[in-house]
């Protein structure tokens, strides 16, 4: 049976209380198994819509599970897509209080910042990089809603695809510059390298996922603005993050990004 606008408000109403209040909940589809792809989404819209009334910015999306580890470590195939407000960003080399999140993991990524709109469907690498302005190394700090990190696919659709916190490098590099897909990454905490990759870790080339973001927003009517933030999705399986922590990350060719914890 299809969900009532009221129960998807009610979703909404819900999960956005959750990540406003730190605390965690059961995953939606405990309560309501039948919840279509469609549905999943109309939640996060509802999300976004509430955030935007309390006068918070969109400034970009991120695109979650493009990485083959991602994929295993969560167990899915497809990935998937949220969306990004100012508040989420936090400068370079600074804090976050762990007490500002339920259970934080931290991921790797490849950050664009687009110079033109991208429209879809039919958008590609080729167009992506055309319309992109730079690329960086970005960290993003997940925090899913759900005890104990469990969910479905259409329960983190729901949720914002767990979006929480985003960390950009300083170093800006003109993506057209770069091969992406050998750009070498090595992930480190607490001063000791976890984890090694390149960007074809990403669908085979970053800006793939940009693009597949593209063409999903398209499907809706959507467009990606100009001057855009876009994470393209973990390079490598996300880490667990605690009080005392430093995570920090070098991609070839683009520099550092670095966030602590306490």
């Amino acid at each position: 049976m299809a969900l009532s606008d009221a129960q998807l408000a009610q979703i909404a109403t819900h999960l956005h209380a959750c990540q406003q209040q730190n605390r965690d909940t059961h995953k939606v589809t405990d309560d309501y198994p039948d919840m279509t792809w469609e549905e999943a989404y109309a939640v996060q819209e509802r999300i976004r819509a509430d955030k935007l009334a309390s006068g918070a910015r969109v400034i970009g999306y991120k695109a979650g599970l493009t990485s083959h580890a991602k994929m295993k470590q969560m167990g899915v195939v497809d990935p998937v897509f949220g969306f990004l407000v100012d508040a989420f960003q936090v400068e370079d080399a600074t804090a976050i209080r762990v007490d500002d999140l339920i259970h934080p993991k931290v991921e790797p990524e490849i950050a664009f910042v687009t110079r033109n709109e991208l429209k879809g469907p039919g958008c590609h690498v080729a167009a992506v990089l055309a319309a992109s302005d730079v690329v960086m190394p970005g960290l993003e700090v997940i925090d899913s809603r759900y005890r104990d990190f469990k969910f479905d696919l259409k329960s983190v659709v729901a949720d914002n695809t767990s979006a929480a916190r985003f960390i950009l490098g300083k170093h800006a590099v003109d993506a057209r510059t770069l091969d992406l897909r050998t750009a070498g990454v090595v992930f480190e905490k607490n001063g000791a390298p976890i984890a090694f990759s390149a960007g074809a870790a990403v669908l085979g080339h970053p800006a793939a996922a940009v693009a597949m973001l593209v063409n999903h927003l398209g499907r809706r009517g959507q467009t990606l603005p100009a001057g855009s933030i876009v994470l393209s999705g973990g390079i490598t399986e996300a880490v667990a993050v605690a009080a005392g922590d430093e995570i920090k990350l070098h991609i070839q060719g683009m520099g550092s990004v670095s966030v602590r914890f306490t």
